[in-house]
């Protein structure tokens, strides 16, 4: 509950807060994306060894192209500059990200490649900081990666350096949705930024239908991954980033971590060492916090009685 100042009268009242309302939408939003998310990854990575990381991303971006351009039905040919360029970066950094992603988690496991990609994330918050707590919470999430990961000499650092590549992207993705998003309405930024996208992986379709790859398990598993990782996550993450602040949006999803281990293990069964469920209490603790201080900052955002 809000309070504010009636205008012309001095007395005080108190409404419910649409905005607390807002937050909380936008957090069980991207919970529901991030698990999407993370169980799309692993039954993807099923369809590895038939169509490799390439096909299985190709698969991806058709069927994300395939759902979401005929329900947005984005007016591509009277798009303006100012809405094409942040559409066109987008769309190259869901390639990219994507791309980069499964080959991690090829060469380095679904936790590790996804705890990784979470840097990106991770430097959109730090950038965006506004106070010390804020910083805190950022330095918090960033020592649970740390516990989580603990790399040394047996490491895979060709596949650590790829993921790494994949948060560059994912931090380029959360600042390019969120301009797309403002300059195109419902769901025209996804639905265009795929087409972006799925231009550069229409070449490893066509040799994969060529070579009769994409058939039976292979094309099933690809095509789940696209509802999972790509429909659905692209959509919640426009709607949560019109009413999430991008800093407060990559702190929160430092929850992936912890739904790609589940999922891994759940889905692919990779099981999981006492460092890395610690590494990934502390991350879940940084959300909370991070979660309770923007409530309390809503709290104290009260309008001023004018003059």
């Amino acid at each position: 509950m809000e309070t504010f100042a009636e205008p012309g009268t001095g007395r005080v009242r108190s409404q419910s807060a649409p905005a607390q309302g807002r937050i909380l939408g936008g957090v069980l939003t991207m919970t529901g994306s991030g698990i999407s998310n993370q169980i799309g990854a692993g039954i993807g990575a099923h369809a590895f060894s038939a169509v490799g990381p390439a096909g299985v991303v190709a698969v991806r971006q058709l069927v994300a192209a395939a759902v979401l351009l005929p329900v947005a039905r984005p007016p591509l040919h009277r798009f303006t500059w100012r809405q094409w360029w942040p559409t066109i970066l987008l769309g190259a950094a869901i390639a990219l990200m994507n791309i980069c992603l499964y080959v991690a988690i090829q060469r380095i496991g679904l936790g590790l490649a996804v705890t990784l990609e979470f840097l990106g994330p991770l430097a959109i918050a730090l950038m965006r900081s506004r106070t010390w707590l804020d910083m805190l919470c950022a330095a918090c999430a960033g020592c649970g990666v740390y516990v989580l990961v603990l790399p040394g000499p047996s490491s895979d650092f060709a596949g650590i350096g790829i993921a790494m590549a994949a948060a560059a992207c994912w931090a380029a993705y959360i600042v390019l949705n969120r301009v797309a998003g403002q300059r195109l309405p419902g769901l025209q930024a996804p639905a265009a930024a795929t087409a972006v996208s799925l231009v550069f992986y229409l070449p490893v379709a066509t040799y994969l239908v060529a070579q009769g790859s994409l058939s039976g398990p292979a094309l099933g598993y690809s095509v789940v991954a696209g509802v999972l990782c790509s429909v659905i996550p692209y959509a919640a993450d426009l709607i949560a980033l019109r009413h999430i602040q991008p800093g407060f949006f990559g702190v929160y999803m430092s929850i992936n971590p912890l739904l790609a281990a589940l999922s891994g293990t759940i889905v692919l069964g990779q099981f999981l060492v006492l460092h890395e469920w610690l590494g990934m209490a502390v991350i879940v603790a940084t959300n909370v916090a991070a979660i309770l201080l923007a409530g309390r900052c809503r709290r104290r955002s009260v309008p001023a009685s004018p003059g």
